[in-house]
């Protein structure tokens, strides 16, 4: 099915529900974001393919999610368009629905703690953050600006180190650092996030403050790191 197509078949219900959400009402302001929804996916498909986009949509409504995003204060911390003003916040644009539904959700059970996130995320329903997931992973994907050269943080995120069971970054989240899915494991786009954030995940991977990636796999690569290989990766990665 292509992104058009797909995007009018899950068009939001016509039918007023009532509630504490306005976005289920039918408005000018549908036909307007919808629009802009798909200028915003044409970039996308142009950049990606037609699958590989639906792939990292996910089976959200960003049309839906960009009112859910904005209802929800979501926008206020993470950009309209999903890329952050504060460099302790992670930018969301192009970032895969399904890493973000996950992250949600755990904020929301409390696997991962964050004191604003956990009280963001606890009166969200599955539907809201698929749709909210939806519209950020609708955006065009994050994009850093490398600043100069890093040896060795481009030889870690090429290559890793067998001497250490360190695996390749690249592996994992592609050779752009713009995320996969593979054998049915999201990998995030990591490539153009924002430094101070990445910093804080990789030491909070470290330290064992942050323990929800799948066996645990994030821990032991931060684990391996000193402290000149994660700054140096943070600075690397932070430019793609």
């Amino acid at each position: 099915m292509g992104f058009c197509r797909w995007l009018c078949a899950v068009a939001p219900d016509t039918k007023p529900r009532g509630g504490r959400h306005h976005w289920r009402r039918r408005s000018p302001w549908l036909a307007v974001s919808t629009f802009a929804l798909l200028a915003s996916a044409k970039t996308v498909l142009a950049e990606q393919g037609d699958e590989l986009s639906l792939q990292r949509i996910g089976n959200g409504n960003p049309v839906v999610g960009k009112q859910k995003s904005a209802d929800e204060r979501c926008q206020e911390c993470h950009g309209e368009d999903g890329n952050s003003g504060d460099v302790r916040i992670p930018s969301h644009a192009g970032q895969y629905a399904g890493y973000l539904v996950k992250q949600l959700s755990d904020f929301k059970s409390g696997a991962r703690n964050h004191e604003i996130m956990n009280v963001m995320a606890a009166d969200l329903t599955q539907e809201d953050m698929a749709d909210i997931a939806a519209y950020f992973a609708s955006q065009k994907v994050m994009r850093g600006e490398r600043i100069a050269d890093n040896p060795l943080a481009k030889n870690l995120f090429v290559n890793g180190d067998a001497a250490r069971d360190l695996p390749a970054c690249a592996s994992c989240h592609g050779e752009n650092g713009k995320g996969k899915i593979a054998d049915n494991v999201i990998y995030p786009v990591i490539g153009g996030q924002r430094r101070v954030y990445l910093r804080s995940q990789l030491t909070n991977w470290k330290l064992g403050e942050r323990k929800n990636s799948p066996e645990a796999v994030m821990n032991k690569i931060a684990k391996s790191l000193n402290d000149d290989e994660l700054n140096a990766l943070v600075e690397y990665l932070s430019g793609l």
